[in-house]
């Protein structure tokens, strides 16, 4: 074994991503009974089965030569005493899974690729045992990505950029100081104003406690910023919390704030769980019921196709989109049969930050059936009518897949619960991204193209009858739903009048009467807008928007939505014919100047001289008048939690011809057809105006709202220079293959689920095999919970569901 090489590696920084719990390319892990082999150069985890070895696969490809095997196996139920002194108290609790050690046993062994050596005693070299300490200690990569993606939520505010201090002096030494009103030890916050020491609110679960002293002192005295002392970390980390804003934010002068009191932030040691480790313990404890209406437990079912995904807290929108994917054959043939090929010829250094690998990683852990099987801590009843507890599968945890997909998307990068739908377009366009990047190297086919086609508008001005066409590459169909009030009991719950999804679609693709600015008659005039299919997708996805807002607050309503017979779908008296020899088109108008004001250099100075982002300085200044820099401070502590406050600026200024659209606005336009994207930019550029907006829309028909790069001006062509995705052949017929349900009143809570369609799965016990048409077959995906779905379950979600997805016969 190379010791010399050995002497140079050094143990995984904070910032590093140790994959110590699973392969990042496979769903293998340290509960296996071969283990995970990290490598001490890069901290990547690779498995040490037979036929897949990522392990041996990276070392050949990396070079790195030594790894650390991590091998977890749990331990024999404690049955300590009542006298029996309790485990010694943990003193850093930075170390997320330091606390698993009353749980699991971890054996580790130093391996070397090159020669093929072992070293089982790390304890005899203190360098290779300082090694393995940094592993085991660190950080995982899972928790990492947990942590990360709740922090990633968490910004500055007015208070802790302004903060003024009253107070100095040093306050008592860890391990002494108490709050200032009762004994406790833990749980304490400092007041960066004046210093006061005060326990916190109670916690999840209860531990550690408080008796909310700190917000009784913010309550006397209005001091906005406290930290909790205990999060403290010498990187600057800690948890601040705006009493004000009633939210946690960050200090970015921290350092300097705590040094007031005398203490060194380079010489602290986190002690206790943050609120993001306890929030993210809280939600992976949260649990959903399982049983029919009549209560009766539904049946759990295993095998290939059938492995569950475990909620990470929060993700079960993504869940049922990803589960419904890799149903369709098109992801299956696309990622699954290739993925060996593929983990050798891949060139990003690291398979956690390939999107390829990750989506190979998903095939082979759903497709495979090797995860599918029985909870490792549980054991199986017997399944019969009198089990009342069947026993789930663990599922796999796409702990990698859901960081990476999500990166740098202000909503999907968060830990909170999000719109299944937006998920989905998302998804795609992250798929179609990565595949464009390697498609010449590696020639794979895109699976995302089954989704996509081509709606048709037409729109008619009423005066001269002229007409103008325009194509809207589309991957999903989304249909208003009205709510017709059918009844209100006594508490006040409303129960909505049924519709059909046919009636969905006359409604989508009927005329609609609009105000227009016609350029042939120079007059506003009434306009007549008809949407029309063009062409028509292989695998056609139905977006209920059952999603309204309430006073302002996106609501759901359960408006039942009836499918026709047999699930079936026909499209025919939908497709559209596109300019007829008996009609005009109307004249383009002129093209709308663009660019960006010269900002006062004055102004930006200021601004940025407060440490906020140069997109950030030059939004506010273009949304009040771009002279006066108190007034623009002002607009950025207003808009801090914009969505979009990071996003740049797009062509025209953007806001500087108006205020953000509305929900409402942007929801009027998405009814007519268009796309949240292009109905935002159409609002931005016409100061609101939706008039207007529906104008600019139709005389900017290749605009599809996204704001492209430099550089990446290919990613948006018009359609008339490249043949429209899907078919015109007809007939256009569809059956229903999934159905997403969301259960829950808002679309920031509940949770969501999905059904998909496996004719003749549970045909074995049946005398008469299972068609496409009845009601069994349906298999419930909930999670790491996979179960035989019963017919009235099916019958009942499905006429609530949000999304529905048919396969074209």
């Amino acid at each position: 074994m190379d010791l010399v090489q050995l002497s140079k590696l050094q143990p995984p920084k904070l910032s590093q991503s140790v994959h110590r719990e699973e392969c990042t390319q496979c769903f293998d892990n340290q509960d296996g009974p071969l283990g995970i082999d990290v490598c001490l150069t890069c901290f990547n985890g690779g498995c040490l089965d037979a036929e897949r070895h990522h392990a041996l696969t990276h070392y050949k490809k990396s070079g790195h030569k030594f790894a650390l095997n991590v091998k977890r196996r749990r331990k024999a139920p404690s049955r300590r005493g009542e006298d029996e002194e309790p485990p010694t108290k943990m003193t850093k609790l930075a170390i997320a899974e330091e606390r698993e050690a009353d749980k699991y046993v971890y054996t580790t062994v130093l391996k070397s690729y090159e020669d093929g050596l072992e070293h089982p005693d790390l304890s005899a070299d203190p360098l290779i045992q300082s090694l393995s300490d940094g592993v085991l200690k660190s950080l995982s990569s899972a928790r990492q990505s947990e942590v990360k993606s709740w922090e990633e939520e968490i910004t500055a505010c007015e208070h802790t950029l302004t903060l003024e201090q009253l107070a100095t002096g040093p306050i008592p030494a860890s391990g002494l100081a108490h709050c200032s009103r009762c004994e406790l030890k833990e749980n304490l916050w400092l007041c960066l104003t004046c210093g006061s020491l005060g326990c916190g609110r109670k916690q999840y679960g209860g531990i550690p406690g408080g008796n909310g002293h700190g917000l009784s002192h913010f309550e006397e005295t209005s001091h906005p910023v406290s930290v909790k002392l205990g999060t403290i970390t010498p990187e600057g980390g800690a948890d601040v919390y705006c009493y004000t804003c009633n939210d946690s934010k960050i200090d970015p002068e921290l350092a300097l704030h705590l040094s007031t009191f005398g203490i060194n932030i380079q010489t602290q040691t986190k002690t206790e769980k943050s609120m993001t480790e306890l929030q993210i313990e809280h939600n992976l404890t949260y649990d959903f019921s399982l049983t029919g209406e009549d209560g009766k437990a539904l049946e759990p079912v295993f095998g290939p196709g059938l492995t569950g995904l475990s909620n990470l807290g929060n993700s079960c929108y993504m869940a049922s989109v990803v589960q419904t994917l890799f149903s369709l054959p098109s992801f299956q043939k696309a990622y699954y049969p290739f993925a060996a090929e593929h983990w050798t010829k891949c060139t990003q250094p690291f398979p956690a930050d390939c999107v390829t690998c990750q989506m190979h990683k998903l095939a082979d852990g759903l497709l495979s059936g090797r995860y599918s099987i029985v909870s490792s801590t549980q054991e199986i009843p017997p399944l019969s009518h009198d089990s009342p507890t069947p026993v789930f599968q663990d599922g796999v945890r796409p702990i990698g897949f859901k960081a990476l997909i999500g990166k740098g998307h202000e909503e999907f990068s968060t830990m909170k619960q999000q719109d299944s739908e937006e998920f989905f377009t998302h998804l795609l366009k992250v798929l179609r991204r990565t595949l464009k990047q390697t498609h010449d190297a590696t020639g794979e086919v895109d699976p995302t193209q089954v989704f996509t086609f081509a709606m048709e508008q037409r729109l008619q001005c009423t005066s001269c009858d002229r007409v103008r066409y325009r194509n809207d590459e589309l991957d999903v169909v989304s249909v208003a739903v009205p709510a017709i009030e059918e009844s209100k009991d006594a508490e006040g719950k409303v129960t909505y009048r049924g519709v059909l999804l046919t009636d969905l679609l006359e409604i989508l693709t009927g005329d609609e009467g609009l105000e227009y600015t016609c350029p042939q008659c120079n007059k506003t005039v009434v306009a007549y807008k008809r949407a029309r299919f063009a062409t028509f997708p292989e695998v056609l996805v139905i977006h209920a928007k059952k999603f309204q807002l309430v006073n302002w607050v996106p609501t759901k309503l359960d408006i039942p939505i009836n499918l026709p017979p047999s699930d079936t779908l026909s499209l025919d008296r939908y497709i559209g014919k596109g300019l007829q020899d008996t009609e005009v088109e109307l004249p383009e108008d002129k093209p709308e100047s663009s660019g960006l004001p010269a900002f006062s250099a004055e102004a930006m100075a200021q601004l940025e001289g407060m440490g906020f982002p140069t997109v950030r300085c030059q939004k506010a200044l273009l949304a009040t008048g771009n002279a006066d820099p108190t007034a623009a401070m002002e607009w950025l502590f207003a808009h801090m939690e914009d969505p979009d406050i990071d996003d740049p600026i797009p062509a025209g200024g953007g806001s500087s011809k108006g205020p953000e659209p509305s929900p409402e606005q942007i929801t009027t336009l998405s009814d007519m057809g268009f796309t949240p994207s292009q109905a935002r930019k159409a609002l931005r550029e016409t100061g609101g105006d939706v008039e207007r907006a529906v104008e600019w829309l139709f005389n900017h028909p290749d605009d599809t709202g996204e704001d492209v790069p430099m550089g990446d001006v290919s990613e948006v062509s018009p359609l008339t220079a490249k043949e429209l995705p899907g078919t015109r052949t007809l007939p256009a017929k569809y059956r229903l293959k999934a159905f997403i349900s969301h259960k829950g009143p808002s679309v920031h809570s509940g949770h969501y689920v999905v059904h998909i369609k496996y004719p003749g799965f549970f045909s074995e016990a049946s005398s008469k095999d299972v068609d496409e048409e009845s009601e069994e077959g349906w298999v419930l995906f909930n999670d790491e919970k996979v179960v035989k779905a019963d017919k009235e379950s099916v019958r009942d979600l499905k006429r609530l569901a949000y999304l529905y997805i048919f396969e074209k016969i």
